[in-house]
C-alpha cells in the first residue's frame, strides 16, 4: 500500500480516522474471535480440537456420566401422523384409480404405518430408561441421539415427557437438519465433522440401540461393531429393534457361514421387539460385565 509522506502532527480527526481503519482491519481481530480466520483450511486441526472439547466440557459440567445411544431412521413418523397420511393417500387413489403414482403412494403410506410402531417403541424405551436412571445429580444412561426427526425425535421425546434430560448431536448437512424440539437445550450440540460426532457418540456409551434405518444407522451400527470386535471399544450391549427388519437387512448368520466374521461375533448383538426386552438386556449385560463399565 502506498503511503503519503507528510510533515507535522496529525489532527485529532485524522488520528481517529486512521485508528478506525486499524480497528476495522481483520488482522487486528483476536484470532479466536475472527470467524473468517477460524474457517481457513489451515485451521482445521484447531476446529477438530474445539469440536472434541466443547461437548466434552459441557457434558462434564452437567454431570453426564454415561449414555445410551439410540439410532434409527429419520423417516419414521409417529403412528397418528402415519395413519392420517394413509387415509389421504387412499382418498386420492380412489379418485383416480388408474393413476400408478397414486397407487404407489398408498403402498408407501402403508409402509409408513407399519414402521410407525417403532417410533412409539423408541419413545417408550427412552422413557423407561430415563425414569430409571436420572434420579440423582449424577446422570447415568442419558439418551443421546443424532438430534434429528424420526426415531431420534422419538427417543428424545420419551426422555422429555418423563421430565428427564437427553442429548442431541446434530450435524450440518447439505439439506439442513434442524434439531427436534425435545432435546434438552443445554445438551444440544451441532457438529461439522462426522468423525468428532462419532467419537462423542461412543465416549460415554454404555449401550448402542439401533431401530430400523438406512445408511446412517447402518454406518453407526457397523462402526460400533468394528470397534468392539477389534478391541478399540470395550464390550457393550448392542441392541437391534425389529427382528423381521434386521433379518432381511443384514444376514449376520450368512456372514458367519461364509467365514467373513466369526460365530462369536454374531453374539455381540441382541435382537428384540419391545422396550422392556431391550432395557432388560442392557441391565443384564452390565450385571455380568461389571469390570467393563469404564471404557
Amino acid at each position: 500500500m502506498k503511503t503519503t509522506q507528510r510533515n507535522g502532527d496529525l489532527t485529532a480527526a485524522e488520528k481517529r480516522r486512521l485508528l478506525s481503519r486499524i480497528h476495522a482491519s481483520a488482522a487486528y481481530r483476536k484470532a479466536y474471535e475472527d470467524t473468517e480466520f477460524m474457517q481457513r483450511r489451515e485451521l482445521r486441526p484447531v476446529r477438530l480440537q474445539l469440536e472434541l472439547l466443547k461437548p466434552e466440557m459441557v457434558l462434564s459440567e452437567h454431570n453426564v456420566n454415561s449414555t445410551i445411544v439410540v439410532f434409527g431412521s429419520a423417516r419414521i413418523i409417529p403412528p397418528r401422523i402415519a395413519a392420517r397420511e394413509l387415509t389421504r393417500a387412499k382418498a386420492r387413489a380412489k379418485a383416480a384409480p388408474d393413476d400408478y403414482d397414486l397407487a404407489r403412494a398408498v403402498n408407501e403410506a402403508e409402509m409408513k404405518v407399519a414402521f410407525s410402531g417403532y417410533y412409539a417403541e423408541a419413545r417408550r424405551f427412552a422413557g423407561i430408561i430415563s425414569r430409571a436412571q436420572q434420579s440423582d445429580r449424577r446422570l447415568e444412561y442419558v439418551i443421546v441421539t443424532g438430534g434429528g426427526p424420526g426415531i431420534m425425535e422419538a427417543a428424545n421425546r420419551g426422555a422429555y415427557e418423563n421430565g428427564c434430560r437427553s442429548i442431541g448431536l446434530n450435524i450440518t448437512l447439505p439439506h439442513e437438519q434442524h434439531p427436534n424440539p425435545f432435546i434438552s437445550p443445554e445438551l444440544s450440540f451441532q457438529f461439522h465433522y462426522f468423525a468428532l460426532r462419532k467419537m462423542h457418540f461412543m465416549m460415554r456409551a454404555k449401550a448402542l440401540v439401533a431401530f430400523p434405518g438406512g445408511y446412517g444407522t447402518l454406518d453407526e451400527l457397523f462402526e460400533t461393531l468394528t470397534l468392539v470386535q477389534t478391541g478399540k471399544k470395550r464390550p457393550l450391549p448392542i441392541v437391534l429393534f425389529g427382528r423381521q427388519f434386521w433379518k432381511r437387512a443384514v444376514d449376520f448368520n450368512y456372514l458367519a457361514e461364509t467365514g467373513m466374521i466369526g460365530w462369536e461375533d454374531t453374539r455381540l448383538i441382541a435382537v428384540v421387539e419391545k422396550a422392556e426386552e431391550g432395557w432388560a438386556h442392557i441391565r443384564n449385560f452390565w450385571k455380568e460385565h461389571p469390570r467393563s463399565r469404564r471404557s
